[in-house]
């Protein structure tokens, strides 16, 4: 997934909102003391973000992935096996967040019937961006359905995570195994049956209508109706 830096203007008004979202969450009121704090121009703070504090909400998040993603160019993977490669990718996700309430009040924002759209991209982006630092290759059914189940995976493991008040995260850390572990379990059924020659009649036409199926090529263009280009 192809990011561009963030807005200078976005990127202060993302330092000076975090400290009041614990009290007043990703609200207007949260953001007009950002821009207050940080004298930009009420045109400008418009421009770096037309929906105010949701498009912070939604920076933040970002910068955590793009945090998760650094975070791994440095991380030594070779001896791992590919699923402790991914709860590695996951563990890191969350230790590049320093405030639980934080993300706590962004869930709270993204569940909101209005937002949930913005929401689930989130996440997606998030299993994408794992998905993509580790290497993955495939361009056809498999890409949309590693990401969906790792997206489960992602939500799950933070909402676990924002309720888990053990020691160094213990608790979440055997959450992640475990969910992972299911995972692997259902890909070596699906491979069984995949594999059943008394199967065959039923899912050799589902292979044939999925082997259509191929990744996006490349990344979404920006200039599409209802796809909003960050000014830069």
């Amino acid at each position: 997934m192809k990011r561009t830096a963030i807005d200078p203007d976005k990127a202060k008004l993302l330092d000076a909102i975090l400290p009041h979202v614990a009290f007043d969450g990703w609200s207007p009121a949260a953001f007009k003391m950002a821009v207050q704090e940080t004298e930009i121009p009420e045109a400008f703070a418009a421009a770096a973000c037309p929906r105010g504090a949701v498009d912070l909400a939604i920076a933040f998040h970002q910068q955590g992935d793009a945090a998760m993603v650094a975070a791994l160019k440095t991380t030594d993977l070779s001896e791992l096996r590919f699923r402790d490669k991914v709860v590695t990718a996951i563990r890191l996700r969350l230790s590049a967040v320093d405030d639980k309430e934080v993300v706590r009040r962004g869930t709270t924002l993204f569940a909101m019937p209005h937002m949930a759209a913005d929401g689930a991209k989130l996440i997606w982006g998030t299993a994408d961006a794992i998905w993509n630092a580790l290497g993955d290759t495939s361009r056809d059914a498999n890409w949309y359905s590693k990401r969906m189940t790792l997206s489960a995976v992602y939500a799950s493991v933070v909402l676990y995570w924002l309720g888990d008040d053990s020691l160094d995260g213990q608790a979440t850390d055997a959450f992640i195994d475990r969910r992972i572990d299911d995972v692997m379990k259902f890909e070596k059924v699906k491979a069984q049956v995949n594999a059943n020659p008394l199967l065959k009649p039923f899912t050799g036409p589902l292979g044939k209508i999925l082997s259509g199926v191929r990744a996006p090529a490349g990344s979404v263009p920006d200039d599409l109706p209802g796809v909003w280009k960050d000014p830069q």
